[in-house]
């Protein structure tokens, strides 16, 4: 019971050791912050990982969930996106130092890390362009199916399932000041 207890309070908490991120990376969040006072980052899991999927079918998804986006969260037609990825890594490691790459892929923007906390890796990457850009950045999501309760106990178990809320979350806890935290959207 014990262990059940301390997993759901660790489970909220900011798992990053450190966080770095590499030049592209800076540079797409220091160029949206400087040209448009906004840095938009879309989560993002792909459908299929890289080797499955043709070049026009990986430039369809990125239209896709870009599009869906920008009508379901009101995100300006003009307005640049910046795509995270977080690629699953090792779940039992509480602690994680943190690699954010910045890449272009099929013509979109794209942060890549590898992490075994989705939620947890998300809120970092936010709180670190905050802190880079001095603007606020905006991260959108799309609800995750099936049971909320069954994804929330899933999350617990695994580090999957609600990705929103429990972004929401670790970033209220970590950014107590309503208005220099981060904002979660969801569609």
């Amino acid at each position: 019971m014990v262990s059940i207890v301390s997993r759901v309070q660790r489970s909220f908490q900011l798992r990053a050791t450190s966080l770095t991120m590499d030049e592209r990376a800076r540079a797409f969040v220091i160029e949206d912050a400087e040209d448009y006072g906004a840095v938009s980052i879309i989560a993002h899991e792909p459908d299929e990982p890289d080797e499955a999927l043709t070049e026009e079918e990986r430039i369809a998804e990125y239209r896709r969930k870009a599009s869906d986006e920008r009508r379901d969260s009101g995100i300006p037609a003009r307005a640049p996106v910046i795509f995270l990825e977080v690629t699953p890594g090792d779940s039992s490691e509480f602690e994680e130092d943190l690699v954010v790459r910045g890449i272009v892929r099929c013509g979109f923007r794209v942060l890549q890390v590898t992490s075994g906390n989705v939620p947890n890796t998300i809120a970092a990457v936010l709180l670190a362009v905050r802190d880079l850009t001095g603007v606020k950045p905006g991260v959108y999501f799309e609800w995750t199916e099936g049971s909320p309760v069954g994804n929330l106990l899933r999350f617990l178990v695994t580090g999957t399932g609600e990705v929103a809320p429990v972004t929401r979350e670790v970033l209220r806890r970590a950014e107590p000041v309503r208005s220099r935290r981060p904002d979660v959207h969801v569609s």
